[in-house]
């Protein structure tokens, strides 16, 4: 049998401590590498690829 009458207390504000740090600790914002040329480059690109992949996929349904 377990014995469940030794468990630990565990106290409210610790947690609460501990998630005020967290938000309170200031995070480095990510540096932003990509450019906004290139950024729609690549959704034309993405949306080009989709394209592609949608007509073969109606094409090899016809077929």
């Amino acid at each position: 049998m377990a014995d469940y009458q030794n468990t630990p207390v565990e106290d409210p504000s610790a947690s609460t401590q501990m998630f005020r740090a967290f938000v309170d600790d200031p995070q480095p914002q990510p540096a932003t590498a990509v450019s906004g040329g290139s950024r729609t480059g690549m959704i034309t690109l993405g949306v080009i690829v989709a394209l592609v992949v949608v007509i073969g996929v109606v094409y090899l349904a016809i077929k």
